[in-house]
């Protein structure tokens, strides 16, 4: 299947500025296709182009949204690829092939390894949801042979050729077109290190704090700037007090554009926990030779031009972040620029869509 022969519809659960959400628009945009969300959230958005063709289900609820699909899709039924990302939505989709009601071609993308991020009644709703729906994907997209083994592992019903690994995309020319944005208080933060991700136990900023009071000890000039918003400020913010950074330590809040905070970065760093795939990794990668990532997904390790370290530990993470600012990190040039380049959004989008 061609990309200029296929007829394409991207389908997401919300508008909201996430990793998956925006690899959905890209790929969308390349594919000259239109989307469509379940949600329009008020605010921490991603920026669409007025030229984007967009239809929202619902603004009140994501639950309205699927209760409305159904009718949104009758005109994609036949002769679409679907395309579709987060697991519900998925098995949603999934179902509504199985009984015939959509037959257009339907390819799924995992966000994460649900299963090993899950425990409990959560979990159990997951394993409910693919059971119903995932037989009627044509495609599932794996962001890693990592993620790929865990799906198979925990589906055992899924057939094995139906199922493709495929890196995230990075459109280089965006981000480094965003970064060259001025942000006027950037200046008020060098020297500083930069991270960024929505403030949950997942992405891991109480061991990246931990370890920043370790690396001042040795550079007292350094801050950290915190980009993203959620849950766990208040409790990143008594861990600031506590080991008295208040200071040195700024949690930004959510920012529409990061990429000049990555760019004029002294350093960026990864302190996550679990990842299908980081996203923002590449970002770094792309505008910044300094970048330091825990082993939070399948493939980081083997990543030219980054140094990695293991999850949850504050003293190796300091360590390897000193030694990263200390000296140039080996494959940070050629071979990093290698490793992004396969990313292509253009050669993502046809690699899928041959596969079918």
């Amino acid at each position: 299947m061609k990309l200029n022969q296929t007829k394409l519809l991207f389908i997401s659960i919300s508008d909201v500025a996430n990793g998956a959400e925006q690899l959905l628009l890209t790929t969308a945009i390349i594919g000259k296709a239109p989307m469509l969300f379940l949600k329009k959230e008020k605010q921490h958005c991603l920026t669409i182009g007025e030229n984007q063709n967009v239809t929202y289900a619902s603004k009140r609820s994501i639950l309205l949204g699927l209760l409305k699909l159904p009718f949104l899709l009758i005109p994609y039924r036949k002769h679409y690829t679907i395309i579709s990302t987060h697991p519900y939505l998925n098995a949603y989709l999934g179902l509504l092939k199985r009984i015939s009601f959509v037959q257009s071609k339907l390819i799924v993308r995992e966000c994460s390894s649900v299963f090993t991020r899950y425990n409990g009644a959560k979990k159990l709703s997951y394993k409910i949801a693919y059971q119903l729906g995932y037989l009627g994907a044509d495609l599932v997209i794996c962001q890693t042979e990592l993620m790929k083994n865990d799906f198979l592992y925990h589906n055992k019903f899924f057939p094995v050729r139906n199922v493709l690994v495929k890196g995230n995309p990075i459109d280089q020319k965006a981000i480094i077109n965003s970064a060259l944005i001025t942000k006027s208080d950037i200046d008020t933060y060098q020297p500083y290190l930069c991270a960024a991700g929505r403030l949950i136990p997942e992405k891991g900023f109480e061991t990246l704090i931990r370890a920043f009071s370790i690396v001042r000890k040795s550079h007292p000039e350094l801050n950290l700037v915190i980009l993203g918003e959620g849950p766990e400020r208040q409790n990143l913010m008594d861990l600031i007090d506590e080991l008295d950074l208040k200071q040195h330590v700024l949690l930004k809040g959510w920012i529409a554009n990061p990429m000049p905070y990555f760019k004029n970065a002294k350093g960026c760093v990864m302190s996550s926990v679990k990842e299908g795939f980081p996203n923002v990794l590449l970002q770094m990668m792309l505008l910044n030779p300094v970048v330091v990532s825990t082993i939070c997904a399948g493939g980081i390790a083997e990543i030219p031009g980054i140094l990695t370290v293991p999850i949850r530990n504050p003293k190796a993470l300091a360590t390897t972040i000193i030694a990263a600012l200390y000296k140039k990190i080996p494959g940070s040039g050629r071979k990093k620029m290698e490793y992004l380049n396969q990313r292509n959004p253009r050669n993502f989008l046809t690699s899928i869509l041959e596969h079918l």
